[in-house]
């Protein structure tokens, strides 16, 4: 990398995308945060390789737009995932056979410390992040266990690793979708089912990091500064795919980072 290149910061990945054919033939699953970014990618690919995606965001405009995209194996819901009667709807739509479930809708925080977090603030992070993952994991589970079959992916975050990648609320959140992760796959190993999260780096979406804090920024910046790379969504996509097809086999409990390398920094 140039030195003009270093101080622009980390530059975006090359990579292209290589589809495996068939790959979700027969299978359907649930993606939120499906209206835009990793969701959005995810539920491309799952679609192109042969499933059914039930897609889900707040947004009925980004999600028209998918669809529009992807076509009639993809079905749009318009939800919150904090919301249990939102969550119901989600899997009704899901109808009685869920394969896979793909939590993947988040929010980011403003980068404060704690002493300057406020309750709010807490509420909607831990709410979004944490409290949604785990309503739509509590619904689909008995579908799952009842076939004997299924695989879930959390959405985790360099931020759930290490304490120098967000703010207080943020990284609280994704610590504990790293926990209820491990916690799911211990009690559920023997039962058929494999639950597993990825811990994404700095990914190009639109989803953005606000500095509301000058003690947040002079710290955060400093481990961002280790990012070596930005990562496309449909990086992101091929992990969280791999982790849901029956290509991740024997993989239960894993907290794959797929993060360009910062985790090694």
């Amino acid at each position: 990398m140039s030195d003009a290149a270093a101080a622009q910061g980390p530059q975006l990945q090359e990579w292209t995308e290589k589809i495996t054919e068939g790959r979700f033939d027969g299978k359907n699953l649930i993606v939120t945060g499906a209206g835009s970014g990793i969701g959005r990618a995810t539920a491309s690919r799952i679609v192109r390789e042969g499933g059914r995606v039930v897609g889900v965001d707040v947004s009925r405009e980004r999600l028209d737009d998918v669809a529009a995209e992807l076509g009639e194996r993809f079905h749009p819901i318009v939800a919150d995932i904090t919301d249990e009667e939102g969550v119901a709807g989600i899997v009704d739509a899901a109808g009685a056979t869920i394969d896979g479930l793909a939590n993947i809708a988040g929010i980011m925080d403003r980068m404060q410390p704690t002493h300057e977090v406020d309750r709010a603030l807490w509420d909607r992070v831990l709410g979004v992040n944490l409290t949604g993952t785990f309503l739509l994991m509590q619904a689909v589970l008995p579908r799952m266990l009842e076939r004997g079959t299924g695989a879930i992916v959390n959405v985790a975050s360099e931020a759930g690793l290490r304490g120098s990648a967000a703010g207080a609320a943020y990284t609280a959140s994704k610590h504990a979708v790293v926990g209820l992760t491990k916690s799911s796959a211990f009690m559920y190993a023997n039962s058929g089912l494999r639950i597993n999260a990825v811990a994404p780096g700095g990914v190009a979406t639109n989803i953005e990091g606000t500095f509301a804090s000058e003690l947040g920024a002079a710290r955060v910046q400093r481990g961002m500064a280790l990012i070596p790379s930005i990562a496309q969504a449909s990086q992101l996509a091929s992990s969280i795919s791999y982790l849901l097809s029956d290509d991740g086999t024997n993989l239960n409990g894993v907290i794959l980072p797929s993060d360009g390398g910062w985790s090694a920094a």
